[in-house]
């Protein structure tokens, strides 16, 4: 009798970690893996690569049963609304029903009595995937890396100036390419990894520290220009994002700002023992894309 090949199936499979994750994926042996997709025309880029799919739309539940078909594991990520609560809680309940076994959830920075808003809406659903009684591993990734080379579809640095919304503040960083990684090994042994809840953030640097070491590594002058919040809060009311969310997300800029998020900049040793390999640290990642950020 032939042994059963593991499905996995990666949401989010057209962004950055989802996509990221397939590729480490398929750097594995004995598994299947699976890109969702919203629509026949993004499944094209993955067909081309011989990449099997099945279309998934969180706001259509009719589509979920379909998707999960035949499905043991599952790496789950929402958008950034505070829709992704009832798209959660469909999606959670949908897959309990279809046998999937393994959840992997990309969820957000913070402990467990964390008070930031966004925050608290991923550990809300960590929790829900518990009580579904599925085997999980809930990621908590602190502030991306690539932040840094583009935020919201622009490119983040223009001409050396580097503007966040965190005044002074350290932040602690993890490169997204190391993310990927430990939510594939989640994927692909989860006898290993279930039960884990794993923070995942390697260097801590304040934006003046990166620009001195953006200065150093590239030859060229960088500095950092800290904005108001109010800033952001105004573009994102320009642009119609959703503000429920949105709305979380300046706040938590202005306790940045302020020095009233505990912790902001706490580091973890878990990589090498996750991984077998060390974390990116800034001056590895501004030497590997050292292109993208020279001007």
């Amino acid at each position: 009798m032939s042994k059963k090949i593991p499905k996995i199936l990666i949401t989010g499979a057209t962004g950055q970690v989802g996509g990221k994750a397939l590729n480490y994926l398929l750097l594995q042996k004995d598994i299947e893996v699976i890109a969702a997709v919203r629509t026949q025309a993004k499944a094209t880029v993955f067909h081309d690569k011989g990449i099997a799919t099945v279309i998934l739309d969180f706001d259509d539940d009719s589509t979920h049963l379909g998707a999960f078909e035949g499905i043991d594991r599952l790496f789950m990520m929402t958008g950034y609304t505070v829709d992704m609560l009832l798209q959660s809680k469909v999606l959670l309940d949908n897959a309990r029903r279809s046998g999937i076994k393994h959840v992997v959830h990309l969820g957000a920075c913070g402990p467990d009595d964390t008070t930031v808003g966004h925050w608290a809406w991923h550990q809300l659903v960590e929790r829900y995937i518990e009580w579904g009684g599925f085997s999980f591993t809930h990621l908590r990734p602190q502030d991306f890396m690539q932040n840094l080379l583009s935020y919201g579809n622009k490119k983040a640095i223009i001409d050396g100036v580097i503007n966040a919304y965190v005044d002074r503040a350290s932040l602690s960083w993890v490169d997204v390419d190391d993310l990927a990684q430990v939510a594939a090994l989640a994927l692909a042994y989860p006898e290993k990894h279930a039960g884990k809840t794993y923070r995942l953030g390697y260097d801590a640097k304040t934006f003046d520290e990166l620009a001195a070491l953006m200065t150093a590594i590239i030859g060229k002058p960088f500095r950092y220009e800290a904005l108001s919040p109010e800033i952001f809060l105004q573009a994102m009311q320009d642009s119609g994002a959703e503000m429920t969310y949105m709305g979380c997300v300046y706040n938590h800029w202005k306790r940045h700002a302020a020095g009233t998020i505990p912790n902001a900049n706490e580091t973890f040793d878990n990589f090498f023992e996750i991984t077998g390999k060390k974390p990116t640290k800034w001056a590895d990642f501004i030497q590997k894309h050292q292109a993208e950020l020279d001007y």
